[in-house]
């Protein structure tokens, strides 16, 4: 798959880092509402969620396109804070780590989560596979000195 190892050597990049934050969000979402949620712009190249949580100092609906990892029996999924491998965490990190309770719209379908960051062996664990679903992980953990945070979303009820 050469389009693959391609994107991925193109996502490392600084100059990625610099400018996908502006573009690939605001297009996610504007395909997203086009298509009624069927469509993920981004989700062409790695399977994508939109994360709607409530904001952690407003506690407004923040709505959010995330590259996830789903995991393996289809019950859950991994949120990476990578952030493109920019020196903050992202927003809706801090927004989960305050109101846990959250919504996806994963394939069209809008599903009720809890949110919880990975910490420990677990981490490590899920970290490890994160590195073999989308190596590019690696050189955004390298280019920050913060870990990158690792949520597990599971449904509610």
């Amino acid at each position: 798959m050469i389009g693959v190892r391609v994107v991925q050597k193109i996502s490392s990049t600084r100059t990625f880092a610099k400018v996908a934050p502006h573009v690939i969000p605001a297009l996610d979402r504007a395909v997203h509402r086009l298509t009624r949620g069927k469509v993920l712009l981004s989700a062409q190249m790695l399977p994508g969620v939109i994360l709607t949580s409530t904001g952690a100092r407003s506690g407004l609906p923040r709505r959010a396109p995330l590259a996830c990892m789903p995991e393996e029996g289809g019950g859950s999924w991994i949120l990476i804070g990578s952030n493109f491998g920019r020196t903050g965490h992202p927003a809706w990190t801090g927004n989960l780590l305050a109101h846990p309770d959250a919504e996806i719209s994963w394939k069209g379908t809008d599903i009720p989560v809890t949110a919880v960051l990975l910490t420990g062996e677990e981490r490590a664990a899920v970290w490890k596979a994160l590195l073999t679903f989308w190596p590019p992980y690696a050189t955004y953990q390298a280019r920050v000195e913060r870990e990158i945070r690792l949520f597990r979303l599971t449904p509610r009820g």
